[in-house]
């Protein structure tokens, strides 16, 4: 058996499963240091199904620690950007995007040396480690405890940013936490830079909060290994978090929309995932959640690492209701949600309130929204349908038909047909699909690079980036015989020479529960 727990802005869900078959789940209020709130959901999980004499073999979390500590700009490290690209790329220097709140939050120090390559592999200029050492000593001098190092097209070629971790490695001590921007973005050196930094900014938080996890969870008397989930679907080990938290970024609407997948049996349709802040609304391909094309951005910040395609609205069960204009949200109560809302006693109309009022759920206090017209309620309820429809609307990429599933405590907002759309589908246990999700999720590897085809020895090469993304998820975790590739891209650049072609490989596979 195993548990898996999804921290919300609202709420934080948390299910027993045995397999996929879920035994209990629960749904607690987030507290505002996320740990707690982990803690309440597995004691109030234990007392609804004992654990003793029951084997717990895993523990799958997704957490909104990272994501929250960035966009408050707390708990970040002090953090150097190193650059190697010159004399190229010196017209935007590193940073040269970043809010000036989130630079100060850092620290940032900022250095360009020589190295990178062209696309095809050629170098730019050699690496030169005497001016490496010099920048490591002012990093040393300014209190810099980690470091991000990017290099030019190091997706094609990465032996640079290893060379360059080792000098910087040597004048800053073991302690130090080296980001390396080839393991983390992909295509696009200011994106893929800017995902480095911000990783090496959360790298001293990453190893307290799962140190704090940890603790929690053991607490709890559970010796079971501890994994959390990333943005592609996949699960990482604490080690891995500990290198990179930026990949938990997503988390969230990744577990929700695999956990729709699993109780709803559909492997490509729309989903949308109401909670108490936001509604996130995203495609299913192939049983994951699509991708995003663009870069994206994060607290003002422009990334490229591996990210699902989800438009969010402000619209959740604990979202205002603006009784003039009928609107909801996008601001909202939270995790107050119990305690501010009208039906639990509070003073603030909320968007479960209307729906108490309408007649789509009984919750608290019904006497409390008893004031409320009904047909205010259905007003509100149908300018919910109407936004939700136009986002689901604007997600998709055909006019095919395409079945629609609603999951989250929040989706008691929708109504049971959308315009277009038709019957929205509501699993079993659609409230706390996040957590099932989170419980589900595979392990993964993904390769993004530039690579120049040769005539004749195209399936060769191709053959060789499908092997690299298996071999990268058996590291990751997975069970060799389980892993396949699931989605492949080969995009030839016409405007390059030598037959340059990106080509991107993602494998997966169930995770081994016994390494």
């Amino acid at each position: 058996m195993h548990i898996g727990i999804d921290v919300g802005g609202t709420n934080t869900d948390a299910v027993l499963m045995e397999g996929s078959r879920v035994l209990a789940s629960v749904k607690r209020s987030t507290s505002a240091d996320v740990t707690s709130g982990i803690v309440a959901a597995i004691e109030s999980l234990r007392a609804d199904r004992p654990f003793e004499g029951v084997e717990i073999t895993a523990v799958m979390i997704g957490t909104t620690h990272f994501i929250n500590a960035l966009v408050q700009a707390r708990g970040l490290a002090p953090t150097a950007a190193l650059r190697l690209g010159l004399p190229a790329t010196r017209a935007l220097p590193p940073l040269v995007d970043w809010p000036g709140e989130l630079r100060e939050a850092i620290q940032a120090r900022t250095y360009l040396a020589h190295g990178g390559y062209e696309f095809d592999g050629r170098p730019i200029s050699p690496l030169d480690p005497d001016e490496l050492r010099r920048h490591a000593a002012d990093m040393a001098a300014n209190g810099i405890r980690s470091v991000a190092i990017s290099s030019v097209f190091s997706p094609v070629n990465h032996d640079l940013e290893l060379a360059a971790a080792e000098v910087v490695r040597e004048e800053l001590g073991d302690d130090a936490a080296i980001s390396l921007s080839h393991e983390i973005g992909r295509i696009g050196l200011l994106e893929r830079e800017n995902a480095t930094v911000i990783n090496a900014a959360l790298r001293e938080l990453a190893v307290e909060i799962v140190d704090g996890l940890s603790a929690a969870v053991r607490a709890q008397g559970i010796a079971a290994p501890i994994f959390l989930s990333q943005n592609d679907g996949t699960l990482m080990d604490e080690e891995f978090v500990r290198r990179y938290p930026v990949a938990t970024f997503a988390s969230g609407p990744t577990n929700s929309m695999r956990g729709a997948a699993a109780t709803s049996g559909l492997t490509d349709c729309a989903v949308i995932d109401v909670g108490g802040t936001t509604a996130d609304i995203g495609l299913l391909v192939k049983g994951f959640p699509r991708e995003t094309s663009t870069e994206v951005t994060v607290a003002g910040v422009r990334t490229n690492f591996r990210m699902p395609d989800v438009l969010s609205l402000g619209i959740g069960g604990g979202s205002h209701v603006h009784e003039e204009s009928r609107e909801v949200g996008p601001t909202s109560v939270g995790y107050r949600l119990t305690s501010e809302a009208l039906v639990f006693g509070g003073s603030t109309l909320t968007a479960t309130d209307i729906a108490v009022a309408a007649g789509r759920v009984e919750i608290g206090d019904v006497d409390r929204v008893r004031h409320i017209e009904r047909s205010f309620a259905l007003a509100v309820i149908d300018r919910i349908a109407e936004r939700v429809t136009e986002a689901v609307d604007r997600m998709r990429t055909s006019s095919e038909p395409i079945p629609v599933v609603a999951v989250g405590g929040g989706s008691i907002l929708l109504p049971d047909v959308l315009p277009i759309f038709g019957a929205v589908q509501r699993p079993d246990n659609y409230a706390v699909a996040n957590a099932i999700g989170a419980s589900i999720a595979q392990v993964g590897g993904e390769i993004d690079k530039v690579v120049a085809v040769d005539p004749g020895r195209r399936d060769a090469i191709l053959d060789d980036v499908r092997q690299e993304a298996v071999d990268k998820a058996i590291a990751a975790g997975a069970t060799p015989q389980s892993v396949q590739i699931v989605d492949f891209d080969e995009v030839p650049l016409p405007y390059l020479p030598g037959n340059a072609t990106r080509v991107r490989a993602k494998a997966v596979g169930d995770l081994d529960m016994g390494r």
